[in-house]
């Protein structure tokens, strides 16, 4: 079956899909949409299996342009928002696009740089839905796909190195789209309120489930206003809320997320990253009529690996649960070995879900999924019940002297900080250790946390190894398009910093900090 079909197989026409920019559309409006675009797109004459790309925000068009594509046989190739031009144009290059979907907003800009052969379809709001007493819109007819043909190009977060294109078909998008229904429950009845982008392999789970289940999205258009979400999930009478670390961390820490009462909401959904043991606490408490689901996956995967039941979650904080049914998840050490318990090694994964590979990349295809089976690059610990524990990214490790420090570990603590509302740690060149710690925080709006506070706290709870040599402070953590923090950007922050001559670089013991030392970065001694 076409994905497409698959999606909207059960939604019932007069039912709400989408609501965003104040209007509400319904699933028969959705459906007509898509044949608007459906045949905007056949005249270009595109034949099964060519690339196009879609550059719009999250809404009615992103939606329709999606399905249309599908159902013409397409792939999608989901291009982000909030990406410079140049990149957005050598990504459609590289990829080899050969037409774009474009929101309004986009097109202007865009069309400088593209070539003028390459046909955009822009959005044309007022034209996606029609009058209800206009005749019914003729649709192309939905092309037959082979299962295992490409749907999409997704592009991975790159938030420790560049960005692939991941080839995902129409079985894996189906498989994982059952299993995550099969333990989320969501029904027609649900309302989720979406601030993920649809580009992100998270967000795009989150629409596919949503369609499945004849289930309403609530459009939020941007996250810059915290309390603007939680005010308009009180509003809309949300029962589903997602995000990933960052969203969180701003919502528990700058926002009334923690105190309002949202009686509607029952199912709160957290993946893209390992959430601090602390805010996942704060979180579950936040509301605590709802469900708080911890999650783990990666675009190869095609969303989601793992969740742990909410019951569970004060149980075994820190946990990504067990496989969701339908992947079979192993943590196997240097020679393929499954760990014993509280050893530490590889998450492998497997199953229906698991992409072919990446576009044009045989070499990372057998490197990272030798044999069909996905190799994360999270190291992970497992307990007697099988219950997975990630330690850090392979990449995020910290190598100094003769010690290997988690980054994860060292975050968790200072989150422990109620002035904290998000941390990142990282490895710096040193010469004598090899790298040495450096952390990088963003405080909670008005706090008077200084940096030898933080220090004292890491010195309470963390080996003498793993206390951080230096505490910058910043309004915000660099962010890639998905909303999770871009390792590689933090350290290239920090290595400026360090290179630029400034008063506040020479060692100093956080003893001596005084109150202007909150400000810019402190090193101790």
């Amino acid at each position: 079956m076409n994905t497409a079909d698959f999606l909207l197989e059960h939604a019932p026409e007069d039912s709400i899909a989408l609501a965003e920019a104040g209007r509400e559309y319904t699933f028969e409006e959705l459906r007509a949409s898509v044949s608007v675009l459906m045949g905007r797109l056949s005249v270009l004459g595109l034949t099964p299996g060519t690339p196009v790309g879609i550059l719009a925000p999250n809404g009615l068009f992103w939606t329709s342009a999606y399905l249309a594509a599908l159902r013409l046989g397409l792939v999608v190739v989901p291009l982000a928002v909030t990406l410079p031009t140049e990149e957005v144009v050598a990504r459609a290059r590289w990829v080899g696009v050969d037409a774009l979907l474009v929101g309004r907003a986009q097109a202007d800009a865009l069309r400088l740089s593209l070539p003028r052969s390459l046909p955009v379809v822009v959005e044309r709001k007022e034209r996606l839905v029609p009058r209800q007493r206009s005749a019914p819109v003729e649709s192309p007819e939905t092309v037959e796909v082979d299962p295992e043909q490409d749907a999409l190009y997704m592009f991975t977060s790159g938030t420790t190195g560049d960005p692939r294109a991941v080839r995902i078909t129409h079985r894996n998008i189906q498989a994982n789209t059952t299993s995550i229904l099969g333990y989320l429950g969501i029904t027609a009845a649900d309302r989720m309120l979406v601030v993920l982008p649809f580009t992100y392999v998270f967000g795009l789970s989150l629409l596919h489930t949503h369609l499945r289940a004849g289930a309403a999205m609530v459009i939020q258009s941007t996250f810059v206003f915290p309390q603007a979400v939680v005010d308009r999930m009180a509003s809309a009478r949300c029962t589903g809320f997602a995000g990933v670390p960052s969203t969180f961390g701003t919502l528990l820490r700058n926002s009334t997320f923690g105190t309002t009462a949202v009686p509607s909401l029952r199912t709160i959904q957290q993946a893209g990253g390992r959430l601090a043991p602390a805010l996942v606490e704060q979180m579950a408490r936040a509301q605590p009529q709802a469900k708080a689901f911890v999650m783990y996956g990666a675009t190869e995967a095609t969303a989601r690996l793992s969740y742990l039941p909410p019951e569970e979650l004060c149980r075994r904080p820190g946990s990504i649960g067990r496989a969701i049914p339908g992947v079979d998840l192993r943590v196997l050490d240097s020679d393929g070995v499954h760990v014993e318990p509280g050893q530490v090694g590889e998450i492998w994964a497997s199953g229906a879900n698991i992409s072919p590979g990446y576009l044009d990349d045989p070499e990372a295809t057998a490197r990272k999924m030798p044999g069909g089976m996905l190799r994360t690059g999270d190291l992970a610990k497992v307990d007697e019940d099988g219950y997975i524990y990630v330690v850090d990214r392979v990449e995020d490790f910290i190598k100094s002297r003769e010690h290997r420090i988690a980054c994860q570990d060292i975050e968790s603590a200072v989150l422990n900080l109620p002035e904290v509302v998000a941390a990142a740690a990282v490895g710096l060149p040193d010469d004598i250790a090899g790298e040495r710690v450096e952390l990088v925080v963003v405080r909670r709006r008005g706090a008077a946390l200084r940096g030898a506070d933080v220090i004292a706290h890491c010195r309470e709870r963390l080996s003498k190894h793993m206390v951080p040599e230096v505490v910058r402070f910043v309004d915000a953590l660099p962010l890639n398009a998905s909303g999770k923090v871009n390792k590689r950007d933090v350290r290239a922050m920090c290595m400026r910093l360090d290179e630029e001559p400034s008063g506040a670089g020479d060692p100093i013991d956080d003893a001596d900090v005084d109150d202007d030392d909150s400000v810019g970065e402190v090193k101790v001694g």
